[in-house]
């Protein structure tokens, strides 16, 4: 895990001392070295900065850039199947100087090009200049799990790890893009292609990027589609037959993320995701796996309890820690210069603490995401599908004056039956839900369990209300219309939630202590193949997570793991209204609102509403305090 950071200037007004700033600033991605490299050509200056937390190979092999014939990389992340691509190329005639995977990335370019990406098997996101060809290529893996970010405007190419890295330049403008920020409002976080700023973007996951120096063209293409899974015929096998290929990959995955030249340990919950990780990897030592959990004292939040349960029976060294409302305090600052852009996840929180916990001892923890998109885990997908069966019951002349009625209905009732606090700020967007003559599970997965704020909700916060940007929660017409509800949600948010709120979290909070995160179920190879296992593999109206739980129970008894799901959440909102009201009040003056993105009318109710003890405002709060902490950080 790495920090990498570079430019590329057509106007040529850079210089190695700006690489070196703007690499540096990610100095907590890499603090065990750096390395620069500032090229002028006749067409631009190209500069390529890499900040390192040595992981593999420790030597100074593996230092960045590193250089072969006319290649260089800048790379960030683990390419964990690199000794068997490596024999491959050693068996084609290349010779190797490292220990290193970085190496390995240059070899298979310089061999196979773009081709080479179906091999690998790891995260990251890297950069290769050809200094023959005169191109730089920028690569992204598949579900996204390391950030790339770019800004292309005025003769001005920058890419870097992190949107920080953009700042000391100083051909970088900063101006707010009011798409992302509509974006924000709604949802939390900002998805892919937007970024906060104008003329920035990320790079999608399973994309590339390709720039022409002496033409100046960029082109961003995909080489990886979770779709494309999502799209291909069932598979017609056996639930047995299926069990037992899942729970070999799974073995795969986490064993290849064990690879590393440094002390690794795992982030355990006590849920089904870290158990089977934690599990698979004890069954397979004699040595002690290191594991770790952050408590908390208020009960409705405490997973800590159901963890110590699982170390206690699997036998792992275990370390738990629980978090006061002061170590939540002295997060809570630097959270805009983690995250760089607004984010409204809370449970940044939690997982800062648990990265600093395991960093203790640790170089690399491995996190368990994404097994509740892959495995149909959030209990968002059978409401989804209970309210979709409720609509979609109306007969269509009824709808417009259910609608109506709606709108009058009693909130306490309305919350009962949806199962939602925040109801009272949804009333609307259910309303015009009933005009509709079909409603898909997506559509309600998006408007009505994952938005915060509808558009027409947001016209009376946003000053100016731009047109709301395409995003990724709208491309369910790319899957074939006959794929059921489940798959459809599982695989639009896959391509949303997942990569731009849930990784970028993990990246950030990890990074922010120099720990670097590993993913098992994030190997494309287990989404690849549970996109095409029956939706009923993985849930029924009376199951979520079937296949997963059922390789589960062959390590840990049934009745071990059976509760409640609980979020990775704090109790952030009882202490902004006690003892932390003190510090979202410097944030939250009107003074602060200066800016006149806001309409302070809107604002006032927000946190009026907020500390009067109304749920429904939590969320909006929340995404308020963050974005005028972020502002603060790098607009003022």
């Amino acid at each position: 895990m790495c920090g990498i950071a570079g430019f590329i200037d057509y106007r040529k007004r850079s210089t190695e001392q700006i690489l070196i700033k703007c690499t540096d600033s990610l100095i907590h991605r890499g603090p065990d070295g750096s390395g620069y490299d500032f090229t002028e050509t006749d067409f631009c200056q190209v500069g390529l900065g890499h900040r390192r937390l040595s992981i593999i190979d420790l030597s100074s092999a593996g230092a960045q850039p590193m250089h072969y014939r006319h290649l260089s990389i800048v790379f960030n992340g683990e390419i964990y199947n690199y000794e068997e691509i490596k024999k491959e190329l050693l068996a084609l005639g290349h010779n190797f100087s490292s220990h290193s995977d970085t190496e390995v990335i240059l070899h298979a370019f310089d061999e196979w090009g773009k081709e080479m990406m179906p091999r690998f098997i790891g995260m990251f996101a890297f950069t290769i200049y050809d200094r023959q060809n005169q191109e730089v290529w920028c690569f992204r893996d598949r579900p996204g799990s390391k950030p790339l970010y770019f800004y292309w405007h005025d003769g001005l190419f920058l890419f870097g790890s992190e949107l920080k890295c953009f700042h000391p330049h100083p051909g970088f403008k900063k101006e707010i893009n009011t798409q992302a920020l509509l974006q924000f409002f709604q949802y939390g976080y900002i998805l892919a292609p937007l970024s906060i700023f104008k003329h920035a973007r990320k790079l999608g996951p399973g994309h590339y990027l390709h720039i022409n120096l002496k033409t100046q063209e960029v082109q961003e293409k995909k080489y990886w589609d979770v779709f494309d899974y999502y799209n291909k015929p069932k598979l017609n096998i056996s639930y047995q037959e299926a069990l037992t290929e899942t729970e070999k990959l799974l073995v795969s995955a986490c064993q290849y993320r064990m690879v590393a030249d440094v002390p690794v340990g795992v982030f355990l919950s006590g849920g089904y995701d870290s158990t089977a990780v934690t599990a698979i990897l004890q069954a397979n030592r004699t040595e002690k796996l290191k594991t770790y959990t952050i408590g908390f004292f208020e009960e409705d939040h405490n997973e800590a309890v159901y963890a110590k349960k699982v170390t206690n029976y699997l036998g792992t060294s275990h370390t738990e820690h629980y978090c006061t409302t002061r170590e939540a305090q002295d997060i809570l600052p630097d959270i805009p210069f983690f995250c760089d852009e607004p984010f409204g996840d809370s449970s940044i929180i939690p997982t800062i603490l648990v990265s600093k916990l395991a960093r203790k001892e640790v170089t690399v923890a491995l996190s368990a995401d994404a097994g509740d998109e892959t495995y149909a885990g959030y209990n968002k997908y059978p409401l989804a599908l209970s309210f979709q069966n409720k609509l979609n019951r109306v007969p269509d002349f009824l709808k417009p004056t259910a609608g109506r009625f709606l709108k009058y209905f009693p909130s306490s009732i309305l919350k009962a039956i949806v199962r939602n606090p925040a109801v009272d700020l949804k009333k609307q967007r259910l309303s015009n839900l009933f005009h509709e003559k079909s409603v898909s599970a997506v559509r309600l997965m998006d408007i009505f369990l994952s938005q915060a704020y509808s558009t027409e909700q947001l016209e009376a916060l946003l000053t100016s209300l731009p047109q709301k940007p395409i995003s990724n929660f709208n491309s369910s017409n790319l899957l074939r219309p006959d794929l059921g509800e489940i798959d459809s949600m599982l695989a639009i948010d896959y391509i949303t939630y997942l990569p731009d709120d849930i990784l970028a979290k993990v990246d950030r909070a990890g990074m922010s202590v120099s720990l670097e995160g590993r993913e098992p179920l994030l190997d494309h190879r287990l989404i690849q193949y549970a996109a095409q296992l029956p939706e009923s593999f993985k849930m029924t109206s009376k199951n979520k997570k079937i296949i997963l739980k059922d390789i589960v129970h062959k390590y840990v008894p049934k009745e071990m793991m059976e509760r409640p799901k609980m979020g990775f959440g704090i109790p952030v909102f009882s202490w902004l209204r006690s003892d932390l009201k003190y510090y979202a009040d410097e944030y939250l003056g009107k003074e602060s609102f200066a800016h006149g993105l806001f309409k302070q009318e809107e604002v006032d109710r927000i946190i009026s509403h907020f500390y009067n003890g109304d749920k429904n405002f939590n969320n909006p709060f929340w995404y308020l305090l963050m974005f005028q902490m972020w502002y603060k950080k790098w607009m003022n």
